[in-house]
């Protein structure tokens, strides 16, 4: 019913950047939140960033004032741009939506996930 695909990650050297996308197709009525996640080897998925239908934001502590979450809410899309990336945040990256369906059922929907290394 709702399909998220993401876009974006790939290798970078510490300190350098990349901006994850994530857009949402299917029966959409509307979308509230909109999530980042991340998943390192071994380790259990962590939370990173939420935005509101409203464009409030919430970050965790290990991003705040590196990473920006964006959504385009006419595209369905969601963003996140990672500024002074460190080995650390080496992870797959997940996009995750709550969803309004045109039926008006309300689901939570994930992506498949996109990988991001940083190493040099």
């Amino acid at each position: 019913q709702v399909q998220l695909v993401e876009s974006g990650g790939g290798l970078v050297q510490p300190g350098g950047s990349l901006r994850l996308s994530c857009a949402a197709s299917g029966s959409i009525f509307k979308i509230n939140d909109m999530a980042w996640y991340r998943q390192a080897p071994g380790k259990q998925r962590e939370w990173v960033a939420v935005i509101t239908s409203g464009g409030s934001t919430e970050y965790a502590d290990s991003v705040k004032g590196r990473f920006t979450i964006s959504r385009d809410n006419a595209k369905n899309t969601v963003y996140l741009q990672m500024n002074s990336l460190k080995p650390e945040d080496t992870a797959v990256y997940y996009c995750n939506a709550e969803v309004v369906l045109v039926a008006r059922a309300i689901v939570s929907s994930w992506g498949q996930g996109t990988q991001v290394t940083v190493s040099s």
